[in-house]
This record gives C-alpha cells, sequence and structure tokens, in this order.
C-alpha cells in the first residue's frame, strides 16, 4: 500500500495495525486501511487512482470492508469530501472515542478535518437510528 500511495504522490501511509483493503484491476487502483478502536473502526487512508476516479470505485471498496466491520466506523475528512462520504451513509460523528477525539484536536491544529461516523455507537445510540440488517 505505501507504494502505491507513494506512486501517486500521496502522503498517506499504510496503517501498520490497520487491516489494509485494495482494490485491483489487476494492479492496485485504490486502498483503505480499518484499525480497531473501541467498538468500532477507523477508516484511515482511502485513496484511488487518479485515472480511476468516479468510477464508483471508492465507495465500493468502502462497501465491502465495512460490510464485514462491527459496530460503528469512524473518519476525518476535508469538509470539501462530506458529501462523498455523506452519500456512503457517513454523518456527522455525534460521538468520538477517546483516542479518537484527542487525536483529530491535534490534525485539526494543522488541517481542516470533520469527523464522520457510519453506523451507532451505544454512547450515541437512540430510538429510531438503528443500523442492524
Amino acid at each position: 500500500m505505501d507504494h502505491f500511495y507513494r506512486q501517486h504522490g500521496s502522503r498517506m501511509r499504510a496503517v501498520s495495525e490497520g487491516q489494509l483493503w485494495v482494490a485491483r484491476a489487476p494492479g492496485i487502483i485504490a486502498g483503505l486501511s480499518l484499525s480497531a478502536v473501541d467498538d468500532g473502526c477507523w477508516l484511515t487512508g482511502l485513496f484511488v487512482d487518479p485515472q480511476r476516479r468516479s468510477q464508483g470505485v471508492a465507495g465500493r471498496l468502502v462497501e465491502a470492508a465495512l460490510e464485514r466491520a462491527a459496530g460503528p466506523t469512524w473518519l476525518f475528512c476535508h469538509p470539501d469530501l462530506a458529501a462523498f462520504y455523506r452519500r456512503l451513509g457517513f454523518d456527522p460523528a455525534g460521538y468520538l472515542p477517546e483516542a479518537l477525539a484527542g487525536r483529530l484536536q491535534r490534525y485539526q491544529r494543522s488541517k481542516r478535518l470533520v469527523a464522520l461516523q457510519r453506523g451507532q455507537s451505544s454512547l450515541a445510540s437512540s430510538p429510531g437510528n438503528s443500523t442492524s440488517v
């Protein structure tokens, strides 16, 4: 994954403790990382080969990765990308695990980021917001 990121001039890096997910056609055309956090997952490093963008690759990769994820999934993104993630079922995070809240605070010192969440955490759930299938 790190080679894929570097190939495209991205400063992203694969998370060593995370599950790496890739889309291939036949080489890697997209990737992301899912790391366990509290009762859910943290999605990072979503990147699609610029020549393969706007073809639904990112959405299919996110769906495949989250299909097996237990609990809520959180991510941080630039505000300009929030609409993309909202189409994938993410909403503004009503709750962040302590580890992510501290990380977001540090990141926001130098970047504009918003926290989004898909699925409900027990601390943030409310009637009518069940995500069970």
